[in-house]
Order: structure tokens, then sequence, then C-alpha cells
């Protein structure tokens, strides 16, 4: 409990103290968007390294070689945990916009550093604002915004089973011709979820795949790109098992 406490009360100063940094960034965006990007990128790598330091939270990182420096990506990973952005955002290389549920547009300060960080909010049951997402996301990818998108919707329960991907968040790589970058997170759930509200401090795998070129696979995998990514990143999951 003392770590979520610990987590929780940085976590909260933090925003409450970046208030002033909000207009700064928005100053700074005015004249120099490219410097405003990896201004808020570092401040907010920084901020939620220090939240996982107080959780104790350990993380074997494979792969981070496979993050392209020079170009935007999509990141699709399967779903474990809030700290599933938590663990991943840290080694983001340049601007990323994660897609999250419409929900947290309402939480104070969260919501405006997340829309700093080019994220989008999905309304999961609204087809229409779905697609205005996925539109958006495309054209963050062409202005040189990777995004950072769970596939499957929702966290998975299931140790070893992954939730069906949607085969519409594929549609983002598709119409901005950007590589995919399988994400496979192993044990984040362990952090929290599996026993909440207490933070346990454990052990999470995280292997950045190498990206994935769509033009180059078979016609047969074009066609479902969601179920070519969700097989190669469960294979992949069930080989890191081992490892946590």
């Amino acid at each position: 409990m003392i770590r979520f406490i610990s987590a929780i009360t940085f976590i909260t100063l933090f925003l409450i103290c970046s208030i002033p940094i909000f207009f700064v960034e928005w100053i700074i965006g005015k004249f120099n968007m490219d410097l405003k990007n990896r201004s808020s990128l570092r401040i907010v790598q920084w901020a939620i390294r220090t939240a996982t330091w107080f959780c104790g939270t350990d993380v074997t990182y494979i792969g981070l070689e496979n993050i392209p420096k020079d170009t935007a990506v999509l990141f699709v990973a399967n779903h474990r945990s809030i700290f599933d952005i938590v663990l991943t955002y840290p080694k983001m290389v340049g601007p990323t916009g994660y897609i999250s549920k419409k929900e947290m547009r309402k939480v104070p300060l969260m919501s405006t550093w997340m829309c700093l960080l080019h994220c989008q909010f999905l309304d999961r049951h609204d087809v229409k604002a779905g697609l205005k997402t996925i539109l958006e996301s495309i054209e963050s990818i062409k202005k040189g915004i990777s995004i950072f998108i769970f596939p499957e919707g929702t966290r998975s329960k299931d140790p070893d089973a992954f939730l069906p991907f949607h085969s519409g968040s594929f549609k983002i790589a598709q119409k901005a011709k950007c590589p995919i970058v399988p994400v496979t997170i192993n044990n984040t759930n362990a952090i929290f979820e599996d026993q909440f509200p207490k933070v346990k401090k454990v052990h999470a795998v995280i292997e950045f795949g190498k990206p994935i070129h769509i033009n180059e696979l078979a016609p047969e995998d074009q066609k479902d790109l969601a179920g070519y990514c969700s097989k190669l990143i469960h294979e992949t999951y069930m080989k890191n098992k081992e490892l946590v």
C-alpha cells in the first residue's frame, strides 16, 4: 500500500506543479512545435520513470534497437494493465500519442498533458467517433508523430489468451503507409490489477519487435493484419513467460 500511496502522491504533486509548464509549452509550440514536442516528451518521461521507481517495478526491455528513430510508426501491443503505458512511454524516442479511452479526457490535468503529447481519445461505442480517431491518428503519423494503440480495445484478464485484435486499428498503418512495431508485454498485470489497490514489486518484460512493412508481407497476411500481428505478439508473449 505504501508504494501505491507514494506513486499517487508523486503523480498528484507533479500534475499540480506542472500547471505553469502547460503555458510555457503552449508558448513554445507557437514558435517551435518540434521543440515543444521534444520538451513535453522528456518532461513526462521523467515523471513516469520517477513514479515507476516509487512502485519498485523491475522491467526487462528487449529489442529497443527496433524502435525507429527517423520515422513515425504505429506501435501495436497486447494489453494487460494501466502500467502498459507507464512502462512503454519512457522508451519512446520521438513524439508518440497513445490512443486511450474517452473517459481519460475527464481527468483534470492528466488529460491536458495527454493532449500536449498528441494522445487520441477513443469512444469504443461510437463508430463515427472511432472513425474520426483513426483519421486523426493517420494525420498525426503523416506529421511525424507515432501512434501507440492496444488493438484488443481493453485489458485481457486471461493470463495466456488475447482478446481479438480489432482490424480497424491497423487501418492507421495502411492509410498512413507506415511501419508497424509489434510490442509484447508480460506480467504488468501483477503490478497492480492482480491485487488492487496494492502495488506489488514485480518483474515485467516488454519486447519491441522488428518493424513490419506491410507491402513486404504475403498477400494473405496483408489482408489480415490484425490476425498476423496478434499471432506474432502471442508467440513472443509465450516465449517471454520464462523470463518473468
